[in-house]
């Protein structure tokens, strides 16, 4: 085998862990009303996968460059199948339906973490020239789209083929594709980790300014892609009064499909295109989209605002992590994970705190309750103050994409 195949099963990869990350909050509707699960709960749940797989980009920070990639990589794909599969049956067995969704979420989580913090440095690893690595990391992160867009239009069809009442099937079809990518990891070839004596220390790294901007820029990175992309589904369906089919494919579906030809367009073009001016442009459009989706009347344009929103966040993560893979080129997995840390709080605390802030506004009297009813109706659901205050996330990226640009230009 070549390493072609070890790019290949990368890629999987990356489908996988958009299974493990999108495939819950499509079947939050189905959460609220046969568990009757409240909004922040389900929200919980969102913060509960990024926080858990925030704890395992930590541990992998420390180990991975010294035990090497196919083991932690083998292990992810086994517990994102397992976890897959006790989404399925963990709710109809514990006595509480609630713990038994958190318990598989933990589980898959620890395999999406794992995946998170391997597959980037796999990829940058491969024999490429240096001025091709941010269009191949690009070009990678494309694939979680992709998948997320399987996702979405094959779980979104198949719900409304077979009901509601048999939502379980769901994830037991979808852990088939982490357990063939299992056996195909134990025989592609890998490439070595960084050494020890050669990797920069990760204390050099939290001392350099632009390290420090990229971990912020991958912060706001995260939650201004999964606040949008966690919500979307349930905002359509609840705040717009789109049905659920219709909803998910004009939202979240084609919110994946944008992001995905957003980081395809970048692999093909991207030598051309500074990454940094490229970041600030993607962090204002985000800005309009997400006041669009928050502040427009009609809810076509307010799913025009969610879905334009995945080419606007297209190249935070990736082109972070390229940013920072050419800054500090002998990074090693230790890096990434790092990176990963950052992204992954950002990806448990923006839908959270948007889920959170919305349960606040469907409340009675206080500032978000009053800012609910100055906003176009949401049939009472409170997404729309949810969505106001995401804006917060890509404006910032504005803001530390150029915090970047001084410190690099500095060498600091």
């Amino acid at each position: 085998m070549t390493f072609d195949s070890t790019r290949r099963a990368c890629y999987t990869g990356y489908v996988t862990q958009a299974i493990v990350n999108n495939l819950a909050p499509l079947l939050f509707i189905v959460f609220q009303t046969r568990y009757d699960v409240p909004l922040e709960m389900l929200g919980r749940l969102v913060l509960l996968n990024f926080g858990t797989q925030l704890l395992t980009d930590i541990v992998a920070a420390k180990v991975v460059d010294r035990i090497g990639y196919r083991r932690p990589l083998v292990l992810a794909h086994v517990l994102c199948a397992l976890g897959l599969v006790l989404l399925a049956v963990a709710p109809a067995v514990l006595a509480s339906p609630y713990l038994g969704l958190s318990c598989a979420v933990v589980v898959y989580a620890i395999g999406g973490g794992l995946l998170e913090v391997l597959v980037s440095p796999v990829v940058d690893a491969l024999p490429v020239p240096q001025e091709g690595k941010a269009a191949q990391m690009s070009l990678l992160h494309s694939f979680y789209c992709w998948g997320q867009v399987a996702v979405v239009a094959g779980t979104t069809l198949v719900l409304a083929l077979v009901g509601p009442a048999t939502w379980y099937v769901l994830p037991l079809i979808w852990a088939a594709v982490p357990m063939v990518n299992m056996v195909v990891f134990l025989r592609v070839p890998m490439p070595a980790t960084v050494p020890d004596e050669h990797r920069t220390p990760l204390r050099a790294l939290f001392g350099a300014p632009a390290f420090a901007a990229a971990a912020l820029l991958m912060l706001c990175a995260g939650a201004a892609e999964l606040t949008m992309s966690q919500w979307s589904s349930l905002f359509a369906e609840d705040g717009l009064g789109v049905s659920k089919v219709w909803g998910d494919l004009a939202g979240p579906c084609l919110f994946a499909v944008l992001m995905g030809l957003g980081r395809v367009g970048y692999g093909l073009f991207g030598e051309r295109i500074p990454l940094v001016p490229a970041l600030v442009c993607c962090g204002a459009l985000a800005t309009s989209c997400y006041l669009v989706a928050a502040l427009a009347g009609n809810p076509v344009v307010s799913l025009i605002g969610c879905a334009l929103c995945g080419l606007a966040v297209s190249l935070l993560w990736p082109g972070t992590f390229s940013l920072a893979a050419a800054r500090f080129p002998v990074g090693g997995a230790a890096m990434f994970a790092i990176l990963a840390v950052f992204g992954d709080a950002g990806g448990a605390s923006g839908p959270w705190i948007a889920g959170a802030v919305a349960e606040a506004a469907t409340g009675t009297g206080g500032f978000l309750h009053h800012l609910a009813g100055l906003l176009p109706g949401d049939g009472g659901a409170g997404l729309r103050v949810g969505l106001l205050i995401g804006t917060v996330f890509p404006l910032a990226i504005v803001v530390v994409a150029q915090l970047y640009a001084f410190a690099a230009r500095r060498r600091l």
